[in-house]
């Protein structure tokens, strides 16, 4: 009966088979006790025995998404596996949602897998076809459905060629079909084309503490870092690239410009767009080939103020001074003008200016823009249009702080840039729950630590047989509508 596949053995020997196998790798070990402060003249104790308990009760909800969107399913795809197919027990589609459902869950450490790989719910989630591991090959890993620390370290070591470079480098990632995915994505979450999007660019900072390939000392932020740059549209991600630290914020921004562009242009071939960005983005070759689009492609970015500048708007800061010292409040007068600099333009163009006195003192402020004037009148297009743009921090701010974006302490720039893949890829699933799910709700736009702590972390107990998985949460549960809404 051991010797036999699991498939051909009876449902009855199949539960004496799991408790005995249970009852053999679960050591006896005397259970801890902790005593509290007592309540009144009543002891209060804690011990570890309440049974197969998951703080991630919530999770049912992403699978049901998944079974959806396939997006988890289609990311998988991205990737070829060089692996004998032999001794694979953890398909590449199993690993990669253990790993992205763990960053979800905020377990952005490969060393919190050792525990959650006993996580039955999470086996579920990850679609194991015996979410008790008792099915596993080897009999040290029986009861264990997941993979551990060591085979998803595997996975994140990336390679280019597993055939040639590495024993234990033996999935690689297609990255230009991961990108092309997340814009794929984004197309097909509308039902029909807009006559309009607007792609934010920014750039943002994460620190390296070690020895990482292309590793450079940056500056403005004062360390060793990585330059990674975002696009968004709205609260879409469509691309989130790994670059050094040793070169300009718009490096390379062009042709991941170019591509999304030339993407989008194939669902949506009259779309105008328009590129959203700070003054870092403001460069002659990308307005430059903005213009000469057929189809049109705006511009607005911040410019970086100079002596010119400021000299332009003398009169108007002066004016804004005289309104601060009768109100001692803020004033801002807007102007509008063209404006070439003297040798990094190749043409003229129009420049909006905010000419703002504060109680520190004068503030000016500069765009620079393709949008004609009779589109865009010189203020609302400086503060309903430009300064919109900010949002976009706050999707990065997601990015790092909860889906752990930051955490590219590998070695190499590669696996570096698939750790970002997978943070962008749990921020589309999160950000799918939002938009879908949380709609009409009073976290419709709540961010994604806040979607974790109120709908993914619910206490719940589960128990397994044959035929169901039973999972009871708990009654006191407080946000019991919202999970009715999402569910529905």
């Amino acid at each position: 009966q051991k010797e036999a596949p699991w498939s051909s053995i009876s449902n009855v020997k199949k539960r004496a088979y799991s408790r005995t196998r249970s009852k053999s790798m679960t050591p006896e070990k005397k259970k801890k006790k902790y005593e509290f402060q007592e309540h009144g003249k009543t002891k209060v104790i804690g011990e570890f025995d309440g049974g197969t308990i998951t703080s991630d009760g919530g999770v049912l909800l992403l699978r049901e998404l998944e079974n959806a969107s396939q997006v988890l399913k289609k990311f998988a795809e991205c990737f070829v596996d060089y692996r004998n197919a032999e001794y694979i027990e953890h398909k590449v589609e199993e690993l990669i949602k253990q790993r992205i459902y763990g960053i979800i869950l905020g377990y952005e450490d490969l060393i919190d897998h050792d525990e959650l790989r006993l996580d039955p719910l999470i086996a579920v989630l990850v679609g194991k076809s015996d979410p008790t591991g008792m099915d596993r090959k080897q009999l040290q890993d029986q009861g264990k459905a997941l993979a551990g620390k060591s085979t998803l370290n595997r996975l994140e070591l990336r390679s280019d060629d597993p055939k040639k470079n590495g024993r234990y480098k033996k999935i690689a990632a297609n990255s230009q079909e991961i990108d092309k995915l997340m814009v794929q994505h984004f197309i097909k979450a509308h039902t029909q084309a807009p006559k309009q999007i607007i792609l934010d660019l920014d750039t943002t900072e994460n620190k390296i503490h070690g020895n990482q390939e292309g590793r450079f000392y940056h500056g403005y932020y004062g360390g060793y870092c990585y330059l990674p740059l975002y696009i968004f549209c709205g609260d879409f991600l469509l691309c989130a690239r790994l670059r050094q630290a040793n070169q300009d914020a718009s490096a390379g921004s062009l042709d991941e410009i170019k591509t999304l562009v030339q993407e989008i242009r194939k669902s949506w071939p009259e779309v105008e767009i328009i590129l959203r960005a700070d003054s870092a983005f403001c460069r002659d070759e990308i307005m430059n080939w903005c213009e000469q689009q057929t189809v049109k492609v705006h511009y607005l970015f911040g410019l970086a103020k100079n002596s010119r500048l400021t000299q332009e708007i003398t009169l108007e800061l002066e004016q804004a001074k005289a309104e601060f010292e009768l109100s001692q409040k803020a004033a801002r007068i807007f102007k509008d003008f063209t404006y070439q600099t003297l040798d990094s333009w190749t043409v003229e163009r129009r420049v909006v200016a905010k000419a703002e006195h504060l109680e520190k003192g004068s503030n000016p402020r500069f765009i620079c823009t393709s949008l004609s004037k009779e589109t865009f009148e010189a203020k609302n297009l400086y503060q309903d249009f430009y300064c919109q743009r900010g949002d976009m921090e706050n999707r990065i701010k997601e990015q790092k702080i909860d889906l752990y974006s930051s955490r590219t302490s590998t070695e190499m720039l590669k696996s570096n840039q698939l750790r970002l893949y997978f943070s962008s890829i749990a921020y589309i699933v999160l950000n799918d729950l939002r938009r879908l799910g949380l709609k009409d709700t009073h976290l419709s736009s709540a961010q994604c630590c806040t979607i974790r702590l109120k709908l993914l972390k619910i206490g719940a107990k589960v128990k397994l047989s044959l035929s169901r998985i039973f999972v009871s949460f708990t009654s006191s549960y407080p946000f019991q509508s919202i999970f009715e809404k999402v569910y529905s």
